[in-house]
């Protein structure tokens, strides 16, 4: 019986003449515009101006982006930065034959970091609160984000889950694959809306986004726990390091889920918020 078997073989573009529209893209396109909007909400909730949330989206952008491309190089694929330089930053592969790929390959811990590092810069440049007030609340936002950017991976044949061994699975045509694997982009989207729900409960309906990092905290723990787990039905990116205790991704995502318990039992502002 294959009842439960998909055979996954999607158009991953829209070819436009002069341009291919991908699926991918418009995930993290979605993915942005959504997050603009509960944060506007979450702005103006606050009492914030419009003026400092078009700068928080600019300086999201920007840092999501380049962390997220620059951490799956560092984590990843260190040897494009000897073999094909310009690709990290340009949506184009030059090694080969000019070739416009699009923005592939973005690591969730890059983004993760850049995003902290962004959220100091806009808060030092527009804001002027704590870096935490700010973590605070956009946590919210890139939680619903991280639902769209796995359901982009599963549009791609990207970041595949090991063979079910069975008849469940998905059968990933586009890879010239016969055999299911785990749809493990799919388990973790599933998983990130209520990593989502839980945070906006918490920002909507208690007092929890008073403590300063507590939001923060919990987003790490959450999102941190789930990719650690679903590593274990993932094949492995790395693929010398396949007979590891522990995946890269794995070994990436405990510091985060500590930092998480820091902030959410531990931290104590020295400042109070104005």
């Amino acid at each position: 019986m294959f009842l439960l078997q998909i055979d996954w073989d999607p158009i991953k573009f829209i070819d436009l003449g002069f341009f291919k529209l991908h699926f991918y893209s418009l995930m993290w396109i979605t993915a942005f515009i959504l997050g603009f909007q509960i944060t506007k909400r979450i702005y103006k909730n606050e009492g914030q101006s419009e003026e400092s949330l078009d700068s928080l989206f600019i300086y999201s952008v920007l840092g999501i982006m380049l962390g997220a491309r620059l951490g799956h190089v560092i984590f990843y694929q260190p040897e494009l930065i000897t073999e094909d330089f310009f690709s990290i930053f340009l949506p184009f592969k030059f090694k080969g034959g000019f070739e416009f790929t699009g923005f592939q390959g973005l690591a969730s811990h890059g983004a993760a970091i850049a995003m902290i590092i962004s959220m100091y810069l806009y808060n030092k440049k527009v804001l002027h609160k704590t870096v935490l007030w700010i973590l605070d609340r956009v946590v919210v936002p890139v939680a619903l984000g991280a639902v769209f950017v796995r359901i982009g991976n599963f549009i791609n044949s990207e970041i595949i889950g090991k063979y079910t061994g069975s008849d469940f699975g998905v059968v990933f045509k586009q890879l010239g694959e016969t055999q299911p694997r785990h749809p493990a982009q799919l388990y973790e989207a599933f998983c990130y809306v209520f990593v989502f729900l839980i945070l906006f409960y918490f920002y909507w309906k208690t007092k929890k986004s008073e403590q300063q990092g507590f939001l923060f905290g919990l987003f790490l723990v959450l999102l941190w726990t789930v990719r650690f787990f679903v590593e274990f039905v993932k094949e492995a990116q790395n693929p010398e390091r396949a007979d590891w205790l522990l995946n890269t991704g794995q070994l990436l995502s405990i510091p985060f889920v500590l930092i998480g318990l820091y902030f959410m039992f531990i931290y104590k502002p020295k400042t109070k918020l104005s």
